[in-house]
């Protein structure tokens, strides 16, 4: 007798693949080994001034078509007007022989002039690099002047290692030994949020900081959502803490209203942190520091000027590391802290704080245009709209992310870079380079003096590094 046919098997469904975090992307930053600052920057760039002067009394340089397409090997005859400026400026040799051609030492210019404008370095002449070339020689002296004013009566403590942010740049470098080390990408301040101008130096690691909010998120952006969604700060993981540091129910607090600025809100540490996993701490005025965030995609972007004040560093794990160098690590005399020791101090989840061996000097510049000492001018977006005159506005105090263990003092009522990098309240360490000797004016012309920089009256349009002025 035939045994009835079983019924088929359900197959079990398949696992669902598990989706890889996308990789971490970063913009690309120059590998020049020249740092931006250096002992001698300030009469580089004040003589680099001078020296642009004489390009404006002698007419500067023509512009270009707005709608130059060149090609290696092409031929158009804009191109001796390409070379003639590209040979003022150095980065085609004077000795070249004249041609209409796009030819290969033509594209090493282009490469050259790129790398000084922080572009990429492609050799193709594209709308950034065609909108840099046509910055007319006058502006390309005021950035210049600008710069060297700011960076007058600097008393930067220079040694065998030092950090430089260049805020226009949104870069950090870590110089050793006059030569940079390693240069990350940097996200700094908003033009309405500006990053300030600071010397100070580097005390202390925070692994697994807390984030006390200022007052103006409080106000400008947690109590609309709190009106909105009452779960917000538990799913964020920020605490209301009332005098004494007690703690208090979110539901005992009439958001209608604006009184939770009257409390402190802290974020617990941990990943998702707005402060991220690192901080690391720099005592001064503004209350500004460096640290680590949990949104990365920001570092991807050639515009990066998107922060409350503070300075978000990319890759912060490898810089840290670099921090550390000679820092006894977590297990005493002899132990460093490497990649895996760092990894392993975030990973226990605690709060630690870790003192480098020997404070690290670090400045915090806003550089449009600077010489270096290879005889090279290099230049950058003004973001913030310092180098030009503008009429005075109201200006805020920085608005900057804290933690519970730095209470930030009262600000002067500056919301952007004073005219020289401002000082640390601390006493000064004494520079190991001399000061430079005062500076005769930049330019013989009353016309070309370029007055003290003002706060911007408005916003700019935010452009990529290297381009300054409206796009082509």
């Amino acid at each position: 007798m035939a045994q009835p046919a079983s019924p088929p098997v359900a197959e079990a469904p398949a696992p669902p693949k598990k989706r890889e975090p996308a990789p971490l992307v970063y913009a690309r930053v120059s590998t020049d080994p020249v740092p931006t600052v250096a002992p001698g920057t300030f009469l580089d760039t004040l003589r680099m001034a001078e020296r642009y002067q004489a390009f404006v009394e002698a007419g500067g340089w023509e512009s270009l078509p707005a709608d130059l397409v060149l090609k290696p090997g092409a031929r158009n005859p804009a191109v001796p007007s390409l070379r003639h400026h590209l040979t003022l400026t150095g980065d085609l040799p004077a000795d070249a022989p004249p041609s209409d051609r796009f030819d290969p030492p033509l594209v090493a210019a282009v490469k050259a002039f790129q790398a000084r404008h922080g572009l990429p370095e492609t050799g193709i002449l594209g709308r950034q690099t065609l909108a840099a070339l046509n910055v007319p020689a006058s502006v390309r002296q005021r950035q210049l002047a600008a710069s060297a004013n700011r960076l007058m009566g600097s008393n930067f403590p220079f040694g065998d290692r030092y950090v430089i942010v260049n805020i226009p740049s949104a870069t950090v470098e870590a110089v050793e030994k006059g030569q940079v080390a390693r240069r990350y990408v940097a996200v700094v301040g908003s033009p309405d949020k500006a990053t300030p101008a600071v010397e100070t130096r580097i005390t202390d690691i925070n692994f697994n900081p807390t984030w006390t909010v200022p007052v103006s998120v409080v106000k400008n952006e947690i109590i609309p959502k709190m009106r909105k969604d009452a779960g917000w700060l538990a799913r964020n993981h920020i605490r209301i803490l009332g005098p004494g540091g007690v703690e208090v129910n979110p539901t005992a607090i009439d958001w209608k209203g604006e009184k939770a600025v009257n409390y402190t809100l802290r974020q617990d540490s941990g990943f998702d942190n707005s402060l991220g996993q690192v901080r690391i701490d720099m005592p001064n005025r503004h209350a500004v520091y460096m640290h680590d965030t949990p949104a990365k995609s920001f570092f991807a972007r050639e515009v990066r000027f998107h922060s409350h004040g503070c300075v978000r560093v990319g890759q912060v794990k490898e810089f840290v590391g670099w921090l550390l160098e000679g820092t006894p690590g977590p297990n005493g005399p002899g132990s460093s802290w490497g990649p895996i020791e760092i990894e392993t101090g975030i990973a226990a989840g605690d709060r630690r704080d870790i003192k480098p061996v020997k404070p690290i000097p670090v400045a915090f510049l806003y550089l449009t245009g600077y010489a270096t000492p290879d005889g090279r001018a290099h230049f950058r977006d003004d973001i913030y709209n310092l180098d030009s005159p503008a009429p005075p506005a109201a200006a805020a105090v920085p608005d900057v992310q804290t933690t519970g263990a730095i209470t930030p003092r009262a600000a002067p009522p500056r919301a952007v870079p004073a005219p020289a990098p401002a000082r640390a309240p601390e006493a000064a360490p004494k520079p190991l380079a001399s000061k430079p000797p005062a500076p005769k004016p930049l330019v013989s012309k009353p016309e070309t003096r370029i007055p003290a920089p003002q706060p911007a009256a408005r916003e700019p349009a935010m452009l990529p590094p290297g381009l300054v002025g409206p796009r082509a």
